[in-house]
C-alpha cells in the first residue's frame, strides 16, 4: 500500500514539475514585461516632483497621495481622450466582430471554394506591422496622392478622410483592415470543432444553411467570439499608432493628446511629467480591467444558460 502511495506521489510531483517547466518561461516573461512595469507605474502615480524656492536645487520627489488621479479625472484632455476611445470602440468592436463572424461562417460553408486561399488572403493584413499599415492608409487618405480619392473625384464625390468627423471612421477602417483576418481565422478554427452530428441533425430537420449558421454553429462558437471581443476591446483602448501617423498629414484635427495613450506619451516624453503619465497609464489599465470583467461576466452568464 505504501509503495502505491509513494508511486502516486512521485507521479504527481513529476506532473507538477512538467507543468512548471512548460509554464515557467511564460510566467517569467509575464512577470517581467507586465506585472513589474504595472507595479512600477502604480508606484510612480503616487508621487510628483516639486521645485522648492526658485528651483536651483532641482526637483524634489514628494508623496502626492491621490492628487495625480484627481488631476487626471478632472483633466479635459484625458476625459476627452477617453470619450474618443470609447466612441471609437463602439464603432470598431461591433463592426469587426460582426464582419469576422460573417466571413468565418462563409468560409465554413459548404458553398465556399478555395478556403485556404481566402484564409491566407484575409490573414495577410494582420502580419503587416501597424506602423506600416498606418503609413499606407495615410497615403490612400491624402488628396493629390491617393488613387482612391482620384477615383472618387472622377465620380463627383469629394471625401476628406483626414478631417472632421471622418477621422474616427478612417481610424476604424485601418484597425478593421489589420485585425479582421486574425479574428476570422480564430472563429473559423472554432467552427471546425463543431460536432458534425449536430449539423447533420439540423439538416435532417429541414434547416437551411443560413438557419444552421445562425442557430446551430454560432451558439457553439460563442465562447470564442467573446474571447475575440475581449481582445478587441483591450486593443481599442490602446489606440496610439494610427492617430499618431494620421496627425502628420498637416491640418489634421488630431492632437498629441487625442487619446489617453497619446496623452501619456506626451506627458512623459514631451513634458517630462512621468508621474502623471504613469497615472494615465494606470487608469487605462483599470478601464481595460473593468471592461474585461464585464465581458467575462457576460460570457459566464451565457455559459450557465
Amino acid at each position: 500500500m505504501s509503495s502505491i502511495t509513494s508511486s502516486g506521489t512521485a507521479r504527481n510531483r513529476q506532473r507538477r514539475n512538467g507543468v512548471l517547466l512548460l509554464l515557467g518561461p511564460f510566467l517569467l516573461l509575464f512577470l517581467l514585461t507586465y506585472i513589474v512595469p504595472l507595479c512600477y507605474a502604480l508606484g510612480l502615480s503616487f508621487f510628483r516632483e516639486q521645485f522648492s524656492g526658485i528651483g536651483w536645487d532641482g526637483p524634489r520627489l514628494t508623496f502626492a497621495r491621490l492628487d495625480n488621479y484627481t488631476r487626471a479625472l478632472t483633466d479635459p484632455e484625458f476625459l476627452d481622450g477617453v470619450g474618443r476611445v470609447l466612441l471609437y470602440g463602439l464603432v470598431y468592436v461591433p463592426l469587426l466582430i460582426a464582419l469576422a463572424i460573417a466571413l468565418a461562417l462563409l468560409l465554413d460553408s459548404a458553398l465556399t471554394y478555395g478556403r485556404r486561399f481566402f484564409q491566407t488572403l484575409l490573414f495577410l493584413p494582420h502580419i503587416v506591422p501597424g506602423l506600416i499599415a498606418a503609413i499606407i492608409w495615410l497615403y490612400l487618405y491624402t488628396p493629390g496622392l491617393s488613387p482612391v480619392l482620384d477615383g472618387f473625384e472622377a465620380l463627383g464625390w469629394e471625401i476628406d478622410f483626414l478631417n472632421g468627423g471622418a477621422v474616427l471612421f478612417s481610424l476604424v477602417n485601418i484597425a478593421v483592415w489589420g485585425a479582421l483576418g486574425f479574428n476570422v481565422v480564430l472563429i473559423f478554427v472554432a467552427l471546425k470543432a463543431v460536432p458534425p452530428t449536430i449539423i447533420d441533425a439540423a439538416r435532417i430537420d429541414g434547416a437551411g444553411e443560413l438557419r444552421i449558421a445562425l442557430s446551430v454553429k454560432l451558439p457553439q462558437v460563442l465562447p470564442t467570439v467573446l474571447v475575440a471581443t475581449l481582445f478587441t476591446i483591450i486593443g481599442a483602448l490602446q489606440l496610439y499608432t494610427e492617430p499618431t501617423i494620421l496627425r502628420t498629414s498637416g491640418d489634421s484635427p488630431i492632437s498629441t493628446t487625442w487619446t489617453p495613450n497619446m496623452l501619456a506619451y506626451s506627458s512623459a516624453f514631451n513634458s517630462n511629467d512621468y508621474h502623471y503619465a504613469a497615472t494615465v497609464s494606470v487608469l487605462i489599465a483599470l478601464l481595460a480591467g473593468v471592461l474585461s470583467f464585464l465581458v467575462t461576466r457576460f460570457a459566464n452568464r451565457r455559459a450557465l444558460r
